[in-house]
């Protein structure tokens, strides 16, 4: 088998959910997303191999699937998750909510173009053109996207009723664009998709506004100027005597 994954859990009879062993359910999107997030398998190349296997198994056009392949029967050691029709809810829909995950740990890999990718899935934004296909509000984010294994694949459920707009903030705002909170000052880290040339980011933090202007150039680094002076690293200092803080960023 050519496609490598991270286990999901363990049932109560010691049996491995989430595994290439499984009948059903081999692949889970929790593990793979929450692992890279955390920096697990960065170094031997597990974690490249993990998202590899989510892009194979579970990635759609209308976004990332929970599991694959989905459940066809009940079982009785997993519970809820297999009364569901395949292809909805827990059964292998797409979960708007973690779907972030996936991207976010894209960008652990400086995969730009796939963490995009990803987040625009299933962004209220790209979704206009096919609203007749997702059958919900074309400006809010959906609970649950009909999986490929159902009836009414790309159909949504369940609008407003979902953490998909907070974590996709998180993602968007300081994993793609890459402005990150941090204790001794904002860090400066894009992963950025080869399209996206140039922005601007205006960032209230702690008092100072900083004015940031950010240029993909393909350098394969960070370099940063505040105020027209080189900053060493990415970690732009906390300004505590200034009103207004002007940053330019080439990555």
């Amino acid at each position: 088998m050519g496609w490598k994954l991270v286990v999901r859990a363990y049932d109560a009879y010691g049996n491995k959910v989430g595994s290439h062993q499984s009948e059903e359910g081999q692949i889970y999107i929790e593990p793979q997303g929450l692992c890279v997030m955390a920096g697990i398998g960065l170094e031997n190349g597990y974690a490249k191999k993990a998202l590899d296997s989510v892009h194979e198994k579970l990635v759609s056009d209308y976004g990332v699937e929970l599991l694959s392949p989905c459940y066809t029967k009940y079982h009785i050691e997993l519970g809820e998750i297999t009364t569901y029709p395949p292809g909805y809810k827990e059964n292998g829909s797409i979960f708007c909510h973690n779907n972030p995950w996936i991207s976010i740990a894209e960008t652990k890999l400086g995969r730009g173009d796939k963490a995009f990718d990803i987040y625009r899935k299933i962004c209220p934004s790209f979704v206009e053109e096919f609203s007749e296909i997702h059958r919900t509000e074309p400006y809010v984010y959906s609970q649950t996207i009909a999986g490929r294994e159902s009836h009414s694949f790309g159909e949504a459920k369940n609008s407003w009723l979902t953490g998909t707009a907070a974590w996709s903030f998180v993602n968007i705002s300081q994993y793609i664009l890459g402005i990150k909170p941090d204790f001794d000052g904002l860090r400066i880290d894009p992963c950025l998709p080869k399209e996206l040339k140039s922005y601007s980011i205006q960032r209230l933090f702690r008092n100072c506004i900083y004015i940031i202007d950010i240029e993909n150039v393909g350098l394969g680094k960070v370099e940063i100027t505040i105020d027209d002076k080189k900053l060493d690293g990415n970690l732009i200092p906390l300004q505590k005597n200034k009103d207004i803080c002007k940053v330019k960023v080439r990555v």
